[in-house]
């Protein structure tokens, strides 16, 4: 169980029984958040500035996508930044005060962020498949959506700080998260209803409604010949990458949680510990580049925003190859 070291401690980063990760290793991990908190925070941010700027950006289904760069934009700066200076430093520097609220602030917006992943999952459905029929997707039903990923994950993540639960140095202790460790009755049943409610059902609606929509793509593109197929092609890649996504950002970490949280007496090497972290806190660059850079009309405005005007990508024929009427569902397709 880890515990937050003595900043006096003679090794660099220490529980006071063993060095958990040498200098040269806490340094690559130091620089390595560096570049992906600077790219986490250019891409995210861009994604914000765009939609501010852009009235054609500001619809209902683009809500979700902002609303994931802000949850993606306060875990970097609330977690890889601060972890670029303790791994530069070699232990953790702000004391059990900076490690509840790390671990707290880390937690809101990555539960946040992965909440909203299941909620544009869940709105592509909405739009394409039409469960509920008659009823258009509105800028009503995207600001309830982005609420509740909100407070869902308000929800979960606010009991560690009464008592359910505990936030704790993870990894070789230079970040804190939730305490997945600890074998004290309360903190698992706490464990249990997070990795459930927080992890499981979120990769359950992603997986659901994602087949749900490859499934009515491909019943359309039957009927809608070659233009139908191309979108659905298109589409169907996205929703690939989108899973793969997903799966190497947080299926590791869930992982190794519930491992430590049945076999707490398993011993793992400082890198195993290690990359299910980091490898989570990299879905702040994967979403925006998946979720927002793969669309066409974010891509119309973002790409010239980071290069100050210019665009060197074409402009594609988006009639043909972006939009495709489906008639048995009347909508558009639309890959976002």
């Amino acid at each position: 169980h880890l515990r937050l070291p003595h900043p006096n401690a003679s090794s660099l980063h220490s529980t006071g029984r063993e060095v958990l990760l040498p200098r040269a290793g806490l340094v690559t991990l130091s620089v390595i958040m560096a570049v992906f908190s600077v790219t986490a925070v250019v891409l995210n941010a861009t994604v914000i500035a765009v939609t501010l700027r852009h009235r054609q950006l500001r619809q209902p289904l683009n809500f979700a996508l902002v609303n994931l760069a802000v949850a993606d934009l306060g875990t970097t700066l609330t977690g890889a930044v601060p972890s670029v200076v303790t791994n530069a430093v070699g232990y953790y520097i702000s004391g059990r005060v900076g490690c509840v609220l790390e671990g707290f602030c880390v937690a809101l917006f990555g539960i946040t962020a992965l909440c909203t992943v299941a909620l544009i999952a869940v709105e592509r459905v909405f739009v394409v498949c039409k469960p509920l029929g008659t009823i258009i997707f509105q800028e009503k039903h995207a600001v309830a959506g982005v609420a509740a990923s909100w407070l869902w994950s308000l929800l979960w993540n606010t009991p560690p700080l009464f008592g359910w639960g505990n936030y704790e140095l993870e990894g070789v202790g230079t970040s804190c998260g939730p305490d997945w460790q600890s074998r004290d009755p309360k903190n698992l049943s706490y464990v249990v209803c997070y990795f459930v409610l927080c992890f499981a059902v979120p990769f359950i609606i992603i997986v659901v409604s994602y087949s749900w929509l490859l499934w009515t793509l491909r019943r359309v593109a039957k009927l809608g010949g070659a233009a139908a197929a191309k979108a659905e092609a298109r589409i169907a890649w996205m929703v690939m990458m989108m899973v793969v996504a997903f799966l190497v950002s947080w299926m590791p970490y869930a992982t190794l949680a519930l491992t430590v949280v049945f076999k707490p007496d398993m011993n793992f090497s400082p890198l195993v510990k290690v990359m299910p972290i980091y490898m989570a806190k990299s879905s702040t660059i994967y979403n925006p580049m998946i979720y927002i850079y793969m669309n066409k009309q974010f891509q119309k405005y973002a790409i010239p925003f980071l290069l100050c005007g210019k665009n060197p990508f074409p402009p594609e024929e988006e009639a043909s190859e972006v939009q495709t009427t489906v008639s048995p569902l009347n909508n558009k397709i639309t890959p976002e």
